[in-house]
Protein backbone atom coordinates (compact mmCIF):
# COMPACT_ATOMS: atom_id res chain seq x y z
CA UNK A 1 0.00 0.00 0.00
CA UNK A 2 1.20 3.16 -0.68
CA UNK A 3 1.60 3.80 3.29
CA UNK A 4 3.54 0.98 4.18
CA UNK A 5 5.49 2.58 0.91
CA UNK A 6 5.48 6.14 2.66
CA UNK A 7 6.89 4.44 5.63
CA UNK A 8 9.81 2.01 3.70
CA UNK A 9 11.00 5.12 2.01
CA UNK A 10 11.04 7.11 5.45
CA UNK A 11 13.18 4.03 7.26
CA UNK A 12 15.63 3.99 4.17
CA UNK A 13 15.96 7.92 4.50
CA UNK A 14 16.53 7.19 7.87
CA UNK A 15 18.96 4.47 7.35
CA UNK A 16 20.83 6.88 5.22
CA UNK A 17 21.34 9.93 7.51
CA UNK A 18 21.79 7.32 10.13
CA UNK A 19 25.44 6.21 7.82
CA UNK A 20 26.14 8.90 6.90
CA UNK A 21 26.35 10.44 10.50
CA UNK A 22 28.56 7.37 11.47
CA UNK A 23 30.95 8.33 8.61
CA UNK A 24 31.69 12.21 9.76
CA UNK A 25 34.88 12.46 10.96
CA UNK A 26 35.77 12.82 14.56
CA UNK A 27 36.53 16.76 15.64
CA UNK A 28 40.29 17.10 15.24
CA UNK A 29 41.88 17.33 18.80
CA UNK A 30 42.81 21.40 19.66
CA UNK A 31 46.18 21.46 18.94
CA UNK A 32 48.94 21.72 21.95
CA UNK A 33 49.65 25.19 23.20
CA UNK A 34 52.67 26.65 22.06
CA UNK A 35 54.29 26.97 25.79
CA UNK A 36 53.72 23.27 25.79
CA UNK A 37 55.07 22.09 22.59
CA UNK A 38 58.52 24.85 22.57
CA UNK A 39 60.36 22.75 25.60
CA UNK A 40 59.20 19.96 23.88
CA UNK A 41 60.91 21.06 20.60
CA UNK A 42 63.91 22.46 22.60
CA UNK A 43 64.34 19.22 24.18
CA UNK A 44 64.88 17.36 20.87
CA UNK A 45 68.64 16.34 21.31
CA UNK A 46 68.75 13.52 18.30
CA UNK A 47 67.69 14.35 14.99
CA UNK A 48 68.47 13.71 11.13
CA UNK A 49 67.20 15.70 8.28
CA UNK A 50 67.98 15.47 4.44
CA UNK A 51 67.48 18.74 2.29
CA UNK A 52 68.76 21.85 0.18
CA UNK A 53 69.91 25.02 1.58
CA UNK A 54 70.25 28.01 -0.91
CA UNK A 55 71.91 31.40 0.69
CA UNK A 56 72.15 34.71 -1.06
CA UNK A 57 74.38 38.28 0.32
CA UNK A 58 73.29 40.98 -2.23
CA UNK A 59 74.01 39.99 -5.41
CA UNK A 60 76.22 36.79 -4.88
CA UNK A 61 74.53 33.67 -3.90
CA UNK A 62 74.81 29.41 -3.66
CA UNK A 63 72.86 26.31 -3.31
CA UNK A 64 73.89 22.86 -1.39
CA UNK A 65 72.41 19.76 -0.90
CA UNK A 66 72.49 19.39 3.05
CA UNK A 67 72.41 16.53 5.47
CA UNK A 68 72.78 17.26 9.57
CA UNK A 69 73.01 15.45 12.18
CA UNK A 70 72.39 16.85 15.56
CA UNK A 71 73.50 14.74 18.70
CA UNK A 72 73.04 16.22 22.18
CA UNK A 73 75.33 19.22 21.39
CA UNK A 74 77.25 18.33 18.43
CA UNK A 75 75.91 18.74 14.96
CA UNK A 76 77.32 16.93 11.90
CA UNK A 77 76.55 18.76 8.90
CA UNK A 78 77.40 18.10 5.29
CA UNK A 79 77.12 20.50 2.42
CA UNK A 80 77.63 19.26 -1.52
CA UNK A 81 77.26 22.07 -3.40
CA UNK A 82 79.14 24.12 -5.85
CA UNK A 83 80.92 25.79 -2.76
CA UNK A 84 83.86 28.18 -2.92
CA UNK A 85 85.72 24.98 -1.50
CA UNK A 86 83.35 21.95 -3.09
CA UNK A 87 81.64 19.86 -0.28
CA UNK A 88 82.04 21.07 2.99
CA UNK A 89 81.85 18.74 6.36
CA UNK A 90 81.37 20.77 9.26
CA UNK A 91 81.38 19.32 12.91
CA UNK A 92 79.94 21.80 15.49
CA UNK A 93 79.64 22.02 19.51
CA UNK A 94 79.90 24.32 21.92
CA UNK A 95 84.05 24.22 22.03
CA UNK A 96 84.09 22.77 18.36
CA UNK A 97 84.16 24.23 14.82
CA UNK A 98 85.98 21.90 12.84
CA UNK A 99 85.62 21.99 8.55
CA UNK A 100 86.84 19.82 6.31
CA UNK A 101 86.72 20.95 2.37
CA UNK A 102 86.18 18.54 -0.20
CA UNK A 103 90.14 18.53 -0.85
CA UNK A 104 90.48 17.12 2.29
CA UNK A 105 91.55 20.40 4.04
CA UNK A 106 90.55 20.17 7.46
CA UNK A 107 90.62 23.67 9.56
CA UNK A 108 89.67 24.46 13.11
CA UNK A 109 88.09 26.82 14.97
CA UNK A 110 88.80 30.58 13.98
CA UNK A 111 90.45 29.44 10.71
CA UNK A 112 87.34 27.22 9.97
CA UNK A 113 85.16 30.55 11.60
CA UNK A 114 86.79 32.77 8.83
CA UNK A 115 86.81 29.97 6.00
CA UNK A 116 83.33 29.76 6.51
CA UNK A 117 82.64 33.88 6.22
CA UNK A 118 84.96 34.01 3.80
CA UNK A 119 83.13 31.28 1.44
CA UNK A 120 79.62 32.02 2.35
CA UNK A 121 79.84 35.58 2.14
CA UNK A 122 78.20 35.62 6.22
CA UNK A 123 78.56 34.39 9.62
CA UNK A 124 75.85 31.38 9.81
CA UNK A 125 74.15 31.15 13.18
CA UNK A 126 74.76 27.24 14.02
CA UNK A 127 74.62 27.07 17.69
CA UNK A 128 70.91 29.04 17.01
CA UNK A 129 70.51 26.81 13.74
CA UNK A 130 70.26 23.57 15.48
CA UNK A 131 66.62 25.25 17.17
CA UNK A 132 65.63 26.98 14.36
CA UNK A 133 65.58 24.35 11.64
CA UNK A 134 63.24 22.17 14.41
CA UNK A 135 60.87 24.99 14.77
CA UNK A 136 62.02 26.53 17.65
CA UNK A 137 63.59 29.60 19.53
CA UNK A 138 66.91 28.72 20.86
CA UNK A 139 66.72 28.66 24.61
CA UNK A 140 69.73 30.73 25.30
CA UNK A 141 68.69 34.12 24.33
CA UNK A 142 65.46 35.81 24.20
CA UNK A 143 63.25 36.11 21.14
CA UNK A 144 60.21 37.70 19.46
CA UNK A 145 58.02 34.45 18.42
CA UNK A 146 54.14 34.72 16.22
CA UNK A 147 52.73 31.38 16.11
CA UNK A 148 49.68 30.27 13.63
CA UNK A 149 46.44 28.84 14.44
CA UNK A 150 48.31 25.33 14.78
CA UNK A 151 50.30 26.27 17.43
CA UNK A 152 53.30 26.09 15.17
CA UNK A 153 55.62 28.97 14.65
CA UNK A 154 54.88 31.26 11.55
CA UNK A 155 57.89 34.04 12.79
CA UNK A 156 60.71 34.12 15.13
CA UNK A 157 62.91 37.47 15.65
CA UNK A 158 66.29 36.49 17.39
CA UNK A 159 69.57 37.70 17.60
CA UNK A 160 69.16 40.02 14.97
CA UNK A 161 67.83 37.40 12.60
CA UNK A 162 64.15 36.98 11.03
CA UNK A 163 63.01 33.10 10.43
CA UNK A 164 60.01 32.68 8.46
CA UNK A 165 58.03 29.39 8.34
CA UNK A 166 56.14 28.78 5.66
CA UNK A 167 55.13 24.85 5.23
CA UNK A 168 55.11 22.27 8.04
CA UNK A 169 54.93 18.39 8.47
CA UNK A 170 54.21 15.72 10.71
CA UNK A 171 56.85 13.59 11.99
CA UNK A 172 56.31 11.17 14.82
CA UNK A 173 53.34 13.72 16.27
CA UNK A 174 55.66 16.80 16.42
CA UNK A 175 54.40 19.28 13.86
CA UNK A 176 58.49 19.85 12.08
CA UNK A 177 59.35 22.57 9.57
CA UNK A 178 59.56 21.36 5.51
CA UNK A 179 60.21 24.86 4.80
CA UNK A 180 62.18 28.28 6.84
CA UNK A 181 63.66 31.46 5.72
CA UNK A 182 66.06 33.14 7.35
CA UNK A 183 67.00 37.04 6.85
CA UNK A 184 69.23 39.72 8.20
CA UNK A 185 69.63 42.40 6.36
CA UNK A 186 70.40 41.76 2.66
CA UNK A 187 71.09 38.04 3.71
CA UNK A 188 69.16 35.37 2.77
CA UNK A 189 69.31 32.00 3.54
CA UNK A 190 66.26 28.89 2.61
CA UNK A 191 66.14 25.74 4.23
CA UNK A 192 64.03 23.12 2.57
CA UNK A 193 63.53 19.79 4.27
CA UNK A 194 62.86 17.00 2.01
CA UNK A 195 63.24 13.83 4.79
CA UNK A 196 63.07 14.16 9.15
CA UNK A 197 64.25 11.58 10.95
CA UNK A 198 63.91 11.62 14.83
Amino acid sequence: SRTRLRERGGALALLALLSACATLPKPAAPPIAWAQRLPALQAISHFELQGRLAAATGTEGFSAGLRWRQQDEHATIDLSAPLGFGAAHIEQSATLLQLTTSKGLTLDSDAASDALRATLGFDPPLASLRFWILGASDPATSAQESVDAQQRLARLQQDGWQVDYGEYVLVQQQWLPRRLNVTRGALRLRVVVDAWQL
